[in-house]
């Protein structure tokens, strides 16, 4: 939804030049999200910017539609929110920070353009391990130094219950003896994964209430690479649009796995990877002054592995389909996503064994027996 007579009007506004001369491209974003009308980057001459459109007009389905309820993981407007009110400023001092608001344009239709920087530099899908691992210890240091912060009424709450929630695909396939014998599954799903992922399936609702229970931190929630730019100095975090309460370790428990499902990373790297993020994400916690017990930030880590028990059912119901990229504009390799997610989820299946096991030392319930 690119409205061209509010772009006119924003472009003379933010670069003092007429429209005829602006050229729009359209960027890569979700396009399934009822939230968003559209990314673009508007260029006239020499200068840049990047429109972004906040809309709760538009429709949505599979889980994403837009919600006028502030606490909503979905709430339509709390990007802007997130700009207006300089709370996405607040890592800048840990070396990650947001790109600056141009313009904030409420529009006659009751959409709001968010106009922002159009940063340079090296896109997070093409950094090289070493500089995911750095993120890591930048977030743990701003993690560990904010912690939470004001609890401001547009922030998202229960976040990660919500939007688990939310993504339903595929669930009824998950003891489907016949959904398990698709040949993309059969053949690139790692032995006894259908066991461990039933099993988090069955076992949610003890990993929501263990995520809930952790120390807390102001979290960004939609935190993976696509989402990271680097201007040389530091790292650029975009698209704020789920910010809020979270589990200290869950914005990690999110960037390292998204890492290989979105095949920036090889599977075959997810141990070292995920280690060495850890113990980077510790290190910055500890740097920033978090005197907190270790085993905590580790089970908020490991738990966070619930956030993608709706992906394996996914994988499922999409196994008969063509299998596109992030924005639906390419097709990838059906046979290299699901070996690639397969064994990533192995991982996390793992992980979600440690939580189990960690759990009880620290006073929670022990995990459900599962199946």
């Amino acid at each position: 939804m690119l409205e061209t007579a509010s772009v006119d009007a924003e472009v003379r506004e933010i670069f003092g030049s007429t429209a005829e001369r602006a050229v729009v491209e359209p960027l890569v974003h979700n396009p399934k999200n009822g939230v968003t009308a559209g990314v673009w980057r508007v260029r006239t001459g020499e200068r840049s910017a990047v429109l972004k459109v906040l809309t709760r007009r538009k429709a949505a389905t599979g889980g994403w539609a837009a919600s006028d309820d502030p606490r909503h993981w979905n709430y339509w407007r709390r990007e802007a929110h997130v700009y207006e009110s300089g709370s996405a400023r607040l890592w800048q001092p840990y070396g990650i920070r947001a790109p600056r608001l141009l313009a904030g344009v409420e529009r006659p239709d009751g959409d709001v353009a968010l106009w922002l920087e159009d940063v340079p530099g090296e896109p997070g899908p093409s950094w090289p391990v070493t500089r995911h691992v750095e993120h890591a210890r930048r977030l743990g240091a701003a993690q560990g130094a904010i912690g939470e912060t004001e609890d401001l009424p547009w922030l998202s709450r229960r976040f990660l219950r919500e939007y688990v929630g939310a993504q339903t695909r595929g669930a009824e396939l998950l003891d489907d003896d016949e959904a398990w014998q698709q040949p993309l599954v059969r053949d690139h799903f790692p032995a006894g994964l259908r066991r461990e992922m039933v099993r988090l399936h069955h076992d949610r609702t003890w990993f929501l209430d263990v995520m809930a229970a952790l120390p807390r931190a102001f979290c960004h929630l939609d935190h993976w690479p696509a989402n990271v730019r680097s201007d040389g100095t530091g790292s650029v975090l975009f698209d704020w649009a789920f910010a809020g309460d979270g589990a200290l370790g869950e914005d990690l428990g999110n960037y390292v796995p998204d890492s290989v499902f979105d095949l920036f990373v090889p599977a075959a790297r997810l141990p070292e990877y995920a280690a060495a993020a850890y113990d980077a994400y510790l290190h910055g916690l500890r740097e920033s002054g978090w005197r907190g017990d270790e085993r905590l930030v580790r089970l908020g880590v490991c738990a966070s592995a619930v956030k993608y028990d709706w992906l394996t059912a996914l994988m499922l119901a999409r196994a008969g389909e063509e299998q596109l990229d992030y924005g639906g504009t390419r097709t990838v390799s059906a046979e290299l996503r699901y070996r690639e997610r397969g064994s990533a989820l192995a991982f996390l299946a793992g992980w979600a064994a440690e939580a189990r096991t960690l759990a009880p030392s620290l006073g929670f319930p022990e995990a459900p027996s599962g199946r």
